[in-house]
């Protein structure tokens, strides 16, 4: 029986919850969208959604669609998996979500927890840090669609949500079991919060957080909080599936740390850099040039770079020239559109760095499921999906994840 009834924001934040509750032994299955045919027996389902910034109602209807499927199919207990960055905007999603996650499943409060200490995000005194930096000091502050300037949760989450929210401090998680649950009482009771920021600066402190919130039938978050989660029974080093043949990277982000990871694979890699201009003007055509490319080295072994840019300012001008939301489209367009003629050509691994580009290469690809495999680095697994009448090979990575080395790495660990 499924048990733990999972919705991730969007697809990279998907594979990432899926790869840690595969490494405490739950056997995981993700699901594109809200699942429509009976589960498999698992012990936790994720549903892989694209709604970190549609409008607000957009997400909530679409979360509450994921949450009604899990419910009808068995699910009892559910977690809202947000990015480790507390991707948003002053209006939400994150806000809006909960809200109607806390109706639906009868929460009488929850935690807001996005720690995640092996990836260099932790919590203190309600303020994220990203490695030693406030996310308002790290390259978050210039994304370009959900750009985060004030590191205090408590306050970014205050405006999207119609409930008091209150803070669990790293001093009460220490100061044990009972004191913390003296505080919650006081929060939730007394000032009536409904939803608590969580402080963690370690495993240990994931682990107070989890058994706080261990009864409660919602929990939200990002994906580190599941390493805390008591043994399952199935075994922790997953098999899946394998296909040979080369690897394409497709890149999408523009973060720090993948245009980092894109620098050093073009020291290694035969690579090519989308042309924006083309792409706004015909992202189709752009993308069959770029497989037209890609696919004499393919052909001899030899994997692949696309990327969107080599430098954070390059985006910024083409968005200050064609709008950013048009430039977003395109890329991501170009990016699917380019996966979906490399596979009918007979490519059989991917991987794709960013959300939002991870989620328009599969909904291109047309993949419903995916089974998890082994881990690439923290909160980046290999998965498998059935296409074509063979596995297909994907990791999809969030944009701030993996280490500089990742694109040049990733196929040591199939």
């Amino acid at each position: 029986m499924t048990v733990l009834g999972c919705m991730a924001d969007d697809f990279t934040g998907a594979t990432d919850l899926a790869g840690n509750l595969v490494a405490t032994g739950r056997r995981t299955v993700i699901t594109i969208g809200a699942p429509v045919d009976p589960l498999p027996e698992t012990d936790a389902v994720v549903v892989a959604l694209k709604t970190r910034t549609v409008p607000a109602d957009d997400a909530v209807r679409a979360a509450l669609d994921a949450h009604r499927a899990l419910r009808e199919r068995g699910c009892t207990r559910f977690w809202f998996k947000y990015c480790s960055t507390f991707d948003s905007t002053p209006r939400g999603n994150i806000g809006p979500v909960i809200d109607a996650l806390l109706d639906a499943t009868g929460a009488p409060w929850t935690i807001a927890c996005p720690a995640f200490p092996a990836n260099g995000r932790t919590v203190y005194q309600g303020h994220l840090f990203v490695g030693d930096r406030l996310l308002s000091e790290s390259g978050m502050r210039h994304h370009p669609l959900t750009p985060m300037t004030d590191p205090d949760l408590v306050r970014v989450l205050g405006p999207q949500t119609r409930h008091p929210v209150g803070l669990l401090p790293h001093a009460v998680l220490r100061a044990g079991a009972a004191a913390t649950r003296a505080h919650v009482e006081r929060l939730t009771t007394v000032g009536g919060a409904r939803i608590l920021i969580t402080d963690a600066l370690d495993d240990a402190d994931l682990a107070a957080v989890e058994q706080c919130a261990r009864e409660l039938p919602l929990v939200t978050g990002g994906s580190g909080l599941a390493l805390a989660l008591p043994p399952g029974a199935a075994p922790a080093a997953a098999t899946i599936p394998t296909a040979p043949g080369p690897l394409a990277v497709l890149a999408g982000s523009v973060s720090e740390t993948t245009t980092a990871q894109t620098a050093h694979a073009r020291r290694l890699l035969p690579h090519r850099k989308v042309p924006v201009a083309e792409a706004v003007a015909d992202p189709v055509a752009t993308a069959r040039s770029l497989a037209a490319w890609a696919r004499p080295h393919l052909d001899t072994g030899t994997g692949v770079l696309v990327y969107s840019a080599d430098r954070r300012d390059e985006v910024r001008d083409a968005q200050r020239e064609f709008g950013a939301e048009r430039v977003a489209l395109a890329l991501e367009e170009t990016l699917a559109a380019c996966a979906r003629d490399l596979t009918a050509g007979g490519v059989r691994r991917l991987l794709v760095a960013g959300g939002e580009t991870s989620g328009a290469v599969v909904s291109a690809l047309g993949i419903r499921a995916l089974t998890v495999g082994p881990a690439i680095a923290p909160g980046i697994p290999w998965t498998s999906a059935d296409h074509r009448g063979g596995p297909l090979n994907l990791a999809l990575k969030s944009g701030n994840f993996g280490p500089e080395d990742l694109f040049t790495t990733a196929e040591d660990h199939l």
